[in-house]
């Protein structure tokens, strides 16, 4: 009999390789409208709540990702995994689903109608990712959604507009991950375990990131790539990284 550890393991690669055969296209037509954006000067934003933040938080400025992409940090989508206290799970469940957050986030963020805005969400049924959506739709915000079709496709939206947010991207990369997200059931255990979504959706971030990389070059536009201090020469990769940041923050201060 497989082990557990196996089973996981087989299950996650399968799905990986299900985005690898039937995505390519989607994620190359995603690169394509972050490469248009950041050859412009424009940004290329990233955004989800609760798991969804950490595909977005992929983006930059960790080692290997590229200046002009913009992860948008709200503390109170990214503090789920705390039970008691501030910012906590019960709190977030209840931010989550209020109509206007994230219509406030937007103005707060003061996006280009030539920016790109890439949402990550699951079920992409809840309200604040659809506000944000909404309003991307509504001033020409290109708009890419990474999400779960075999989820959001048999589930109603929680939003006034009735939408789910398949519906409302310009550019749809299907995550393929089943309505329950975890893949694992194990005798004389009622519920699955073993979520899988998070880690497909981050594979699928790094693949836009790296391809938005490539389609720059293939235009002569050298981006700035961030690198890692631990395997570079410090100096070295802190120059290049400080760089990187005042690069970001150019586009920024021209808004």
């Amino acid at each position: 009999m497989t082990d557990l550890s196996t089973r996981y393991f087989d299950t996650l690669i399968e799905r990986l390789a299900k985005v690898r055969d039937e995505q390519n296209a989607a994620i190359d037509k995603a690169a394509e409208m972050c490469a248009k954006s950041i050859a412009a000067g424009k940004l290329a934003f990233t955004f989800g709540t609760g798991h969804g933040a950490i595909p977005a938080l992929e983006s930059f400025p960790r080692t290997g990702t590229i200046v002009g992409f913009r992860p948008i940090v709200e503390s109170t989508m990214i503090s789920f995994h705390h039970v008691w206290g501030d910012m906590g799970a019960r709190q977030y469940r209840f931010i989550h689903a209020q109509e206007g957050y994230g219509r406030a986030i937007m103005r707060s963020h003061q996006l280009d109608s030539a920016d790109t805005m890439i949402l990550f969400s699951h079920s992409g049924i809840n309200a604040v990712i659809l506000d944000i959506a909404m309003e991307c739709k509504e001033r020409g915000i290109g708009l890419i959604a990474v999400t779960s079709l075999p989820h959001s496709s048999t589930v109603p939206s929680r939003h006034s507009s009735g939408k789910r947010l398949y519906e409302v991207a310009d550019v749809v990369i299907d995550t393929g991950i089943p309505k329950g997200d975890a893949a694992i059931y194990i005798d004389g255990l009622e519920h699955p375990v073993g979520g899988s979504s998070t880690s497909v959706t981050i594979a699928i971030a790094h693949a836009i990131v790296s391809n938005t990389a490539e389609k720059l070059v293939k235009q002569g536009i050298t981006p700035g790539v961030m690198v890692s201090p631990n395997t570079t020469e410090k100096k070295i990769a802190d120059k290049q990284n400080d760089e990187n940041y005042d690069a970001l923050w150019a586009r920024l201060k021209a808004r």
